[in-house]
């Protein structure tokens, strides 16, 4: 399928592995750059949402997400690990958790620009996971080398998920993260204490990408 990306904002932090191992499948082995394991809380936007070759679905094809997030390996390819996604369609909820084996819950959501900055909020609906901020980029596009940090969390084509014991792999194909850093004012963030996560007091780690177009494969065993 393919997707376009808007307006998202990768907000870092550094987790202890000890406390990730413990939320993580066993399945799954955990990612490290220099040793230190990473959560991210990215909230964004969607926009052509659709199975590729066919048109896009009036109401369905647009939506915000917002997913929590760590990295790991499987067989020796990197991918991303979610923790938790919302989104406020109902359809793109159900379609994920049904097609995607992925943890996907219902939220009522608000995104818009305001003098230059991206003004969000999101309220998962039935639960205490929340997010208000407002963030913008403040530096021009880099599009990071390997061996960087920002290269290392960013540069990941493809999820992983379990189902009873099976890791699953869906492979994400797009171009070099368009990446800027930015600065945000978080005023809310429950979202990774909702998913079991202790994040640290210090600032995150934060970068802006205003537009990324993706294509997404089906789901396929590993093993």
């Amino acid at each position: 399928m393919t997707q376009t990306w808007h307006d998202l904002l990768f907000a870092h932090w550094p987790v202890q592995a000890a406390e990730l191992r413990a939320l993580l499948p066993r399945e799954l082995a955990l990612d490290t750059f220099k040793g230190q394991c990473w959560v991210a809380v990215a909230p964004f936007h969607m926009s052509d949402i659709r199975v590729q070759g066919m048109p896009a679905i009036p109401g369905l094809s647009r939506t915000p997400e917002l997913n929590v997030r760590t990295y790991v390996t499987v067989e020796g390819k990197p991918g991303v690990y979610f923790f938790s996604l919302d989104a406020a369609s109902r359809a793109a909820v159900w379609a994920a958790r049904k097609f995607f084996y992925l943890l996907y819950f219902l939220a009522h959501m608000e995104v818009r620009e305001e003098s230059g900055s991206i003004v969000y909020r999101s309220k998962r609906t039935g639960a205490r996971a929340e997010f208000r901020g407002r963030y913008r980029p403040i530096a021009p596009v880099i599009v990071r080398k390997p061996g960087t940090i920002e290269h290392w969390l960013t540069e990941r084509y493809c999820l992983y998920t379990i189902r009873k014991g099976v890791i699953y792999r869906s492979e994400i194909h797009h171009q070099p993260w368009p990446l800027q850093d930015a600065a945000a004012e978080i005023t809310s963030e429950t979202m990774a204490e909702a998913a079991g996560i202790k994040l640290p007091t210090s600032a995150p780690l934060l970068h802006f990408s205003k537009y990324l177009k993706v294509l997404i494969w089906p789901l396929r065993r590993v093993r």
